[in-house]
């Protein structure tokens, strides 16, 4: 029993998972310990048949546990405390581990033993009056404890810090039936859904493009973390950016409808296209530069296309079924500069054969399906769907190439494909939160994942409030060079 108690003490073991309570400070006992349960306790219903052992008498000092369960009759054994019979005569409130009810644990997960001690001095009265107010159980027996536990509620906790352990994260919050069911309004303004620029934890306030030491850091945090979280990761700040998840009251009256999804198919969404255009193209310059700023060995260049791969499998429908992010990852994959790198390929066939083969075999047939309006997109098997073909079109930079016939039915799928995704909507939004009820992210991973982050770690902070095209461009050439430095032409 001392290596029992001994155990519980430095480990920090609590006494029971329902109540929490800990060991702090033992006492010794002098005799052996008999009995350290009360069978009134021990009753999992209101009534026992068979009682553990036949009690006569009950004390309520803790230095008298060693003669519970001992007879009057029963011979002093080794050990035994030499104190007179008639001081164990008076009964009262008598200190007992408790076998909690189930409903115990929904009172609060930190309860703790006070001190890890029970009560030194026994009451004075025989009634027993609970430390602890528990609620009724159906069917079950009043409980008492005397292991004091420090509930925050019982405690007097104010009520704004009970608000912040049981408050929700932002994505896991669900909306009002009343504002998914309620009347069309007229928007009244622009909205946009990436946040505004905010103090990094990761650039300064004044960065240079492409700092090589944010880029190691960048590289050992994406290390740190599998293709599956890093996909979650990038679907959570996905839904932030397309206005799925997260968008508030004041943006959904300003708008005129409940999500990015059908604001994007409007007149009034050209801002958030806009942004989504920008994002799209930021995230694909950036897994490309993950690839082509790899100076070192052939493997390091292999395993970083491996890498890519690993991740857009991860957002494929079925996984994560983030497509936006799928869309810019393929696109890294398949840009020039990295597609014309034939030995890192051969390299990557020949070291990482089955990422090769699912890159070819499976991701580049389901990227040209989307492309083309035909690629799966029922919610479920997708949490957000592929937007860069709608909003490219409605913003007039989508050239429909091919045939007269063949072009007008792509148009005719992409047009369909966005009303379909408008009018579920909501059914985007549930499977979102769905695929990420319970994911906790990295603060520094999220971030990095950001098109304000993105913007400022190519361009620099000068150079992120250029045009558009003028910064695109520039970029396109700096990948180019750094293309024909790891591969020059033959």
């Amino acid at each position: 029993m001392p290596a029992l108690v001994h155990s519980y003490l430095t480990g920090k073991r609590p006494l029971s998972q329902a109540t929490g309570a800990v060991v702090s400070r033992p006492v010794t006992r002098p005799g052996p310990l008999r009995r350290s349960f009360s069978e009134d306790t021990l009753m999992d219903g209101p009534a026992r048949t068979e009682p553990l052992r036949v009690r006569k008498w009950s004390s309520s000092q803790p230095a008298d546990l060693a003669h519970i369960g001992r007879s009057r009759e029963d011979p002093p054994g080794m050990g035994a405390s030499t104190m007179p019979v008639s001081a164990l005569l008076r009964s009262g409130s008598e200190p007992v581990l408790l076998k909690a009810p189930a409903s115990l644990g929904t009172i609060n997960n930190s309860l703790r033993g006070s001190d890890g001690q029970l009560q030194a001095k026994a009451p004075t009265k025989p009634p027993r009056t609970p430390s602890l107010e528990l609620p009724d159980v159906p069917e079950r027996p009043p409980t008492y404890c005397e292991l004091v536990p420090r509930v925050p509620s019982v405690q007097g906790t104010s009520p704004s810090q009970s608000r912040q352990e049981t408050e929700v994260p932002w994505w896991e919050a669900e909306e009002d039936e009343e504002e998914e069911n309620r009347c069309f309004t007229r928007p009244q303004a622009e909205i946009a859904f990436c946040p505004p620029d905010a103090p990094s934890c990761l650039l300064g306030p004044q960065n240079r493009p492409l700092e090589p030491q944010v880029l190691r850091t960048l590289r050992d945090l994406f290390l740190e973390h599998h293709p599956g979280s890093t996909a979650l990761h990038l679907l959570l700040v996905d839904c932030q950016a397309t206005g799925l998840l997260g968008v508030t009251r004041d943006q959904r009256g300003n708008m005129g409808v409940s999500s990015g999804l059908e604001l994007l198919t409007l007149p009034h969404g050209h801002r958030l296209r806009s942004e989504l255009l920008e994002r799209h193209e930021t995230l694909t310059l950036a897994g490309a530069l993950a690839v082509l700023g790899c100076s070192g060995p052939l493997e390091e260049r292999a395993a970083a296309v491996r890498g890519l791969v690993e991740l857009a499998l991860a957002l494929r429908p079925g996984a994560a079924g983030d497509l936006p992010g799928l869309a810019a990852v393929m696109g890294a994959l398949l840009m020039p500069q990295v597609s014309r790198l034939e030995h890192t390929w051969r390299h990557l066939r020949r070291s990482h054969t089955e990422a090769a083969l699912a890159f070819e075999q499976e991701l580049k047939p389901l990227m040209r399906a989307l492309d083309e309006g035909a690629g799966p997109c029922d919610p479920g098997e997708v949490a957000l769907p592929h937007v860069a073909p709608v909003v490219r079109l409605l913003e007039g930079g989508e050239e429909v190439a091919g045939p007269l016939e063949e072009s007008g039915e792509r148009l005719l799928r992409t047009l369909h494909g966005a009303r379909q995704m408008a009018r579920l909507a909501p059914k985007f939004r549930k499977v979102a939160a769905q695929r990420l009820r319970g994911f906790r992210p990295n603060p520094e991973l999220s971030e990095a994942l950001t098109t304000g982050f993105l913007r400022r770690l190519l361009w620099g902070s000068r150079g992120a409030g250029a045009p558009h095209a003028e910064r695109f461009e520039k970029f396109q050439r700096v990948l180019g060079v750094l293309s024909l430095r790891l591969e020059p032409d033959r």
